[in-house]
């Protein structure tokens, strides 16, 4: 065999070994590049909080990984980015058969991909926060108490209305006699009231004689 043709055979068999590397390469370099089947996610009730944790989980290392979720009609629910771990949870709604769309995206390799690996559906079992009873407290007898009575108050009537005023001592009243003998204080007469009305009689009849006199002795004169 020829020095040219031994030249060129080695030649062509380092081109081809050269190939298979480079493919093989490649191959490996698409493998363990980071995209969306690296991702996966699931839904559990939170009962601290009585809401649902969606849970994604992430195979590859390379961040930051943003993660938005939607509902079927394509209204966002959440979107988050993180910067390290492979598990990221975020809080939604727990609504019994909902159905969530998880989207990931890591920059330089993919933009807003489903992730479609897990279930991402809302179980129809119900989830509640634990409610805690306010702490009871025996009932409080209140203290019994005399029954208070309103004492019954005699109406006081005022000195003036039940002490009788002192009588007044009539000062028209004539005074006792010094014989003790008592006036009469509704007729005004005394011990010597008949002796005045002699008197006095006496008089009125000696008037009148006198002017009975002195009218009989005028006609004579005339």
């Amino acid at each position: 065999m020829s020095k040219n043709r031994r030249t060129a055979i080695a030649v062509r068999s380092i081109g081809v070994a050269s190939a298979a590397a480079a493919l093989a390469l490649g191959v490996a370099g698409n493998a363990f590049a980071c995209n969306v089947a690296d991702f996966s996610a699931g839904i559990s009730c939170d009962h601290q909080t009585g809401k649902g944790n969606l849970v994604v989980h992430d195979t590859d290392g390379t961040r930051p990984v943003t993660i938005t979720v939607k509902t079927d009609s394509g209204e966002q629910v959440a979107t988050q980015e993180f910067d390290q771990g492979n598990d990221f949870t975020i809080a939604v709604p727990w609504t019994p058969g909902t159905h969530y769309v998880v989207l990931a995206s890591v920059k330089g390799y993919f933009q807003d991909e489903q992730v479609t690996k897990g279930s991402t559906t809302v179980p129809s079992d119900a989830c509640s926060a634990p409610t805690t009873a306010p702490p009871t407290t025996p009932p409080t007898t209140p203290p019994t108490t005399a029954p208070t009575t309103t004492p019954t108050t005699t109406p006081t009537t005022s000195a003036s209305s039940t002490t009788s005023a002192p009588a007044v001592a009539d000062t028209n009243a004539p005074s006792q006699a010094a014989g003790g003998s008592q006036n009469l204080a509704e007729t005004g007469g005394g011990s010597n009231t008949g002796m005045i009305a002699g008197i006095a009689a006496a008089l009125v009849a000696v008037g009148g004689g006198a002017v009975f006199a002195l009218r009989r002795r005028n006609p004579a004169r005339h």
